[in-house]
């Protein structure tokens, strides 16, 4: 078998350095409060910094494109590779005692699960807190470049409807997929930077609105605080947190759409109009199962911030809903699985699937009344075809099963029923909280066994990458000429 690896040590030793810079950031911050972590972040970041620049220089000159085979192992080893170094200041600065907790912690911001094992976040060190953020920002960028970029070329799970939507719309919009990257990296920060303004606005010292902007906008849930946004007590930082998550759940592409003229896109687009309403709607089922608010106002912000953050994907809590009642445990759980848009920071099954799922259940009901009827199945005006709708089906159908693979081994290392079921779910949803008292949205994976970490990071990575992107390459024939 003929395999360059070249192209793949480019893509990763470019994102290396990239992280490795990134560590100066923390450094920087705990250099100036007076904290010696910023040894930690300057040595992590060197060490990162020479292994990124090692893989580029042995590998430039070759071919920049990517082969369809390429494509795939490079975006799995990059996860890996960057939640393995960026795993390096967790561990040497002791936050965490062990090297298992550091990378589920690492991947966990990575992968914008916000699932964590540190505790004691109240106090935790700045530069620490600022890494957490800084983790989940990239990862929610890579994510969104990743949707409008790899997957609709590799026809992840229906993602190829996205190959005309996204990038033949960039491309008259923008004559290289380089601006097209660069456009959605700058729509980010602008987006990031409105969000940190207002928290500040709110009340939220400098160090805490920067990094809630981050996490917030990467739809990751990482906080500065162990009670997470419940914290602050605050309506008006409910509020804004409730927003820019539904800002992190739409298409950024959109977004790149509305700054060149045509802001009419986002409201056209099905997914988004069905994204909102269905959250809408969900916000009134979580307001009427929610029996312990003192008063309307406190249960109609508990449903919507809760809602609003399991349905992205987010995970922040202002309330341990999990304690409401069986019916809002079982309702929780239910919703984390959606997700929000495709091409968006969210995670989840996405509601593009949904709308698939529907079409497709559509034309078969009237099919069975009008057997010799013509029908045509589709999705935001552009006619569905079969290899989308049998991707769409082959997707939701490997989901279930590998959850239900996650959740036995969960509970094979010891975990009880619900600790275990609701951890897949988390895993592989990319959603962070659990339900029960131990992994609850007032709860930490702090507590879990090695084993049932390893298992959790598994499912964040195969999770956040679609399934099928890590699985292939399990797949003896993919190997093969």
């Amino acid at each position: 078998m003929n395999f360059d690896v070249r192209p793949i040590l480019l893509v990763i030793g470019l994102l290396l350095t990239t992280l490795g810079c990134a560590m100066i950031l923390p450094a920087i911050v705990d250099l100036m409060a007076e904290n010696d972590d910023w040894e930690v972040f300057a040595f992590s970041g060197l060490l990162t910094l020479i292994t990124g620049v090692g893989f580029y220089a042995g590998a430039r000159g070759t071919a920049t494109s990517l082969s369809t085979r390429q494509a795939f192992v490079m975006t799995t080893l990059a996860w890996v590779s960057l939640s393995l170094f960026g795993a390096l200041p967790y561990l040497w600065s002791g936050i965490v005692p062990n090297f298992t907790d550091a990378f589920f912690e690492s991947i966990s911001g990575l992968t914008t699960t916000g699932s964590t094992v540190i505790t004691g976040l109240d106090h935790a060190p700045p530069g620490i807190l600022l890494w957490r953020g800084i983790q989940q920002w990239l990862g929610g960028l890579g994510i969104i470049v990743m949707a409008v970029a790899v997957l609709p070329m590799l026809q992840i799970g229906g993602m190829q409807l996205f190959k005309i939507e996204a990038f033949d719309t960039a491309e008259k919009i923008m004559p290289r997929a380089t601006q097209i990257s660069g456009s959605l990296t700058l729509v980010f920060i602008v987006i990031t930077v409105i969000c940190a303004i207002a928290y500040l606005a709110a009340g939220m010292a400098i160090d805490d609105a920067v990094i809630h902007a981050m996490t917030t906008v990467a739809t990751g849930g990482f906080s500065t605080k162990d009670a997470s946004l419940g914290h602050f007590d605050s309506y008006i930082i409910d509020t804004i947190a409730v927003t820019f998550m539904i800002l992190g759940s739409i298409p950024f592409i959109l977004y790149v759409q509305s700054m060149q003229g045509a802001p009419r896109e986002l409201w056209r687009n099905s997914q988004v109009r069905v994204f909102l309403v269905l959250l809408v709607v969900l916000v009134g089922i979580a307001w009427s199962l929610n029996p312990v608010a003192e008063n309307p106002t406190q249960g109609f912000f508990h449903a919507l911030f809760n809602v609003t953050s399991v349905l992205t994907g987010t995970g922040y809590a202002t309330t341990d809903y999990s304690a409401w009642s069986p019916a809002a445990n079982a309702f929780f759980f239910g919703i984390m699985f959606i997700g929000g848009c495709a091409g968006s920071t969210s995670c989840g099954i996405k509601i593009f699937r949904f709308q698939v799922l529907y079409e497709n259940l559509k034309q078969h009901t009237k099919r069975i009344f009008y057997p010799h009827g013509i029908f045509t199945m589709r999705f935001n005006g552009k006619i569905l075809t079969d290899s989308v709708t049998s991707a769409v089906m082959n997707f939701m159908a490997v989901y279930v099963l590998l959850f239900a693979l996650i959740a036995i081994l969960l509970n094979m290392t010891g975990l009880d029923f619900m600790t275990a079921v609701s951890a897949a779910g988390s895993a592989i949803s990319n959603v962070g909280p659990g339900l029960g008292t131990e992994i609850g949205p007032s709860g930490n994976y702090k507590d879990l066994n090695d084993a049932a970490k390893w298992i959790m990071c598994a499912g964040m990575l195969i999770g956040r990458l679609e399934l099928f992107t890590v699985l292939v390459l399990f797949v003896p024939k993919f190997w093969r000429n």
